[in-house]
């Protein structure tokens, strides 16, 4: 019985880290979509009030390096707060939430 649940319990887990690696994803790409049509009418907006004055990079530059750095989060190519970084994390405070509580019983 004791395997059966084991087994029920890694598979839900395995299912919300998936679920919510996916939401990440579709977040990203929520936000790259968005990025791309908003800059597309900053550009028309740009070129049809004032040609002779470009100011639309300027939103372009400052929200993509947004993007590049959501992407590169999203896809693990940070080499810190990555997924590894974050469960070592986690574990770290959860560690450190039980030690605290067990201090606090022994007061």
């Amino acid at each position: 019985m004791a395997v059966i649940m084991e087994n029920t319990y890694q598979q839900k887990e395995r299912y919300f880290k998936a679920k919510n690696r996916v939401d990440k994803i579709k977040g990203f790409y929520g936000n790259l979509s968005s990025y791309v049509f908003v800059n597309l009418g900053l550009l028309a907006l740009n070129l049809w009030t004032s040609p002779d004055h470009l100011w639309f990079y300027w939103p372009l530059l400052g929200w993509g390096i947004g993007v590049i750095i959501h992407g590169m989060k999203v896809f693990n190519y940070l080499p810190f707060f990555n997924q590894d970084w974050e469960e070592q994390k986690i574990k770290e405070l959860m560690e450190e939430e039980q030690e605290t509580r067990k201090q606090n019983n022994y007061k």
